[in-house]
């Protein structure tokens, strides 16, 4: 009932809102042209030199969405390329005993760097995301881990692509690892966002388009996929289609959530919540009411997170509700 929860009017809360991002602005969390509700290509390429901090050997990106306190990151993965005589210098403990004694000679393998992943970014724009009652809308939050993102993997001289859904119009971006390409790419979300919004995220095609379908013809064998939702819509038939893309690729799923989800907002009295499938009156002065929208968030977050935990795929959150930047930092490890 409480998925993609949003106020009916989201004016309700929008002094408070402004004032907030306004502090984020002066203080250098968000960009100078962000207002919360629209986007444009100069606000997400404030992400561009932000991206820089988690490209290697710098700490991963993930380990700060999940909590981890872990090391370094290595660096790239390396895949095996041939068998050859032991040389000097060689280290031990890459010798291949198999082939050394078949052979009677000593044999070591050799790795080559794998070089160029392709990260392929499914933006799920449905109509839940085009709301936000505390700093931005969460659609917009998700345009700017989108563009973070984008310029990680060409930062890291990988491809990024999209699958965009709006409504139920799906836009594909095949993988490129230029920055004019991801320019194009951010200029087509602002496009297709802003376009929503002023429909709503309603359905801009009388037939749907299976968005997974399209994300495994462009997620070749290797690829890493990240979603970026807030799951509101997801059914079981959709996690069965992302656990099979994930068992050729790296799969990861980030929830994009407003802090109202967790019954954490300034507003008083009686208001009219959209829930995914009606309009309801919430006494929001109310702490019971507030809790009873909390557990049954968290609730569905729990389910989903146990659903892809099955097959590795970890659930990491982010909130509309303070600048993206002060949530990854906010861990200093």
């Amino acid at each position: 009932m409480f998925e993609g929860l949003k106020l009916h009017s989201w004016f309700a809360t929008k002094d408070g809102s402004a004032n907030l991002l306004e502090q984020a602005i002066t203080s250098g969390d968000l960009p100078n042209a962000s207002n919360g509700v629209t986007v444009s290509v100069e606000e997400l390429s404030f992400y561009q030199i932000h991206g820089k901090r988690w490209q290697p050997p710098a700490k991963s990106l993930w380990s700060q969405l999940n909590g981890q306190h872990t090391s370094s990151r290595k660096g790239r993965g390396m895949t095996f390329s041939e068998v050859r005589q032991y040389q000097a210098g060689d280290d031990v403990r890459q010798i291949d005993w198999r082939v050394t004694a078949r052979t009677g000679k000593v044999h070591t393998k050799l790795f080559t760097e794998e070089r160029e992943r392709p990260v392929v970014l499914f933006i799920d724009l449905t109509p839940s995301m085009f709301t936000g009652t505390q700093l931005l809308f969460k659609s917009v939050q998700l345009c700017h881990l989108a563009a973070l993102l984008s310029w990680i993997a060409i930062g890291s001289k990988d491809r990024v692509g999209a699958i965009i859904r709006c409504g139920n119009t799906l836009t594909e971006i095949r993988p490129s690892s230029s920055k004019t390409a991801v320019l194009q790419l951010l200029n087509r979300l602002c496009e297709i966002h802003n376009q929503g919004l002023t429909m709503g995220g309603a359905t801009l095609t009388d037939e749907p388009r299976d968005p997974f379908h399209a994300l495994a013809n462009l997620c070749r064998k290797g690829s890493e996929l990240i979603c970026l939702s807030d799951f509101s819509t997801l059914s079981e038939q959709d996690i069965s289609s992302i656990t099979q893309i994930g068992a050729h690729n790296r799969v990861r799923a980030i929830q994009i959530y407003d802090p109202i989800e967790l019954g954490d907002t300034q507003a008083k009295g009686i208001q009219a919540l959209q829930g995914r499938d009606q309009v309801f009156s919430v006494n929001l002065s109310s702490s019971k009411a507030k809790d009873s929208i909390k557990h049954a968030f968290t609730h569905q977050q729990q389910q989903l997170s146990e659903q892809l935990s099955q097959y590795g795929i970890t659930l990491s959150q982010v909130s509309s509700g303070s600048p993206l930047l002060q949530q990854l930092l906010q861990h200093s490890f």
